[in-house]
């Protein structure tokens, strides 16, 4: 495996950076006989990755989250000795992931959304690389985090005047609460399913807007990023949109007099 020759294929320098890093684990699970792991990943960045393994030819590796669908994930590389361990699903990920459960209070209950949890994490001044998913509820949320994080989260979450009267509890992946999702339920009205037709919709902006998004690589289909504003979208697709949020495709209603689609689209709230 030639080094250089690998991030000299990467003109942008966070890539180049996030590739190099993996390439150094990789290179310390194999001598070393260890298991290695990244900083939590988002969308692009694990399929950047995923990519370059495949390129590798190297097979080694899981990515997780703490749970099934998490977004935010860890690329994990581990040596041969380690295969049937993690292919029989009895490796512990407590150490290196773990959770923190905050209870809000009967006042607070029902007050907080997504952001008022992240936005205390970055008061903190922790980096968001080191923060999994955080799971909202309406008592309050579960932030998965990397281990070695954890407890400089939890006391900077316990000094924050936001949750100087809620509860917090350390606790395991497996005990993570996945509740469904909620949604609302929208029409778009669209000449075809082309991703760009959709993105310009959900998003309520220009066509020409909604390619610009798609080639700043913010535009996923069911965690694959898109690059080409042609992709065709199935039914049951979710698109996820940076920075938007996450939607997904439901059935095609009827069509209109002018021969366009209406479309029923879950967006995630």
């Amino acid at each position: 495996m030639n080094k250089q020759e690998i991030l000299n294929k990467f003109i942008n320098e966070e890539d180049r950076l996030l590739v190099s890093k993996l390439l150094d684990k990789i290179e310390f699970t194999t001598k070393r006989n260890t298991v290695e792991y990244t900083d939590f990943l988002d969308m692009r960045q694990r399929q950047l990755l995923e990519k370059t393994l495949k390129e590798l030819k190297y097979t080694r590796y899981i990515a997780y989250g703490g749970y099934k669908t998490a977004e935010r994930t860890v690329i994990i590389t581990y040596p041969e000795k380690l295969d049937e361990i993690f292919k029989d699903n009895r490796f512990d990920f407590g150490s290196i992931l773990e959770v923190i459960r905050i209870v809000l209070p009967n006042e607070l209950k029902g007050m907080y959304s997504h952001r008022n949890y992240l936005s205390g994490v970055i008061k903190i001044g922790i980096k968001r690389e080191k923060i999994g998913d955080i799971l909202t509820r309406h008592d309050g949320a579960d932030l998965i985090v990397l281990k070695d994080a954890s407890k400089y989260l939890l006391n900077g979450l316990k000094d924050l005047t936001r949750f100087s009267k809620a509860e917090f509890q350390e606790i395991e992946t497996s005990e993570l609460k996945v509740e469904e999702p909620k949604t609302e339920k929208i029409n778009i009205i669209i000449p075809s399913m082309r991703i760009d037709s959709i993105v310009s919709e959900i998003i309520r902006t220009s066509r020409a807007k909604a390619m610009e998004t798609i080639k700043e690589e913010k535009v996923f289909v069911n965690h694959e990023l898109i690059l080409k504003g042609s992709k065709e979208v199935k039914t049951n697709d979710i698109i996820t949109v940076r920075g938007k949020g996450r939607f997904k495709v439901g059935e095609i209603l009827n069509n209109t007099k002018k021969g366009n689609l209406v479309v029923e689209v879950e967006k995630y709230v």
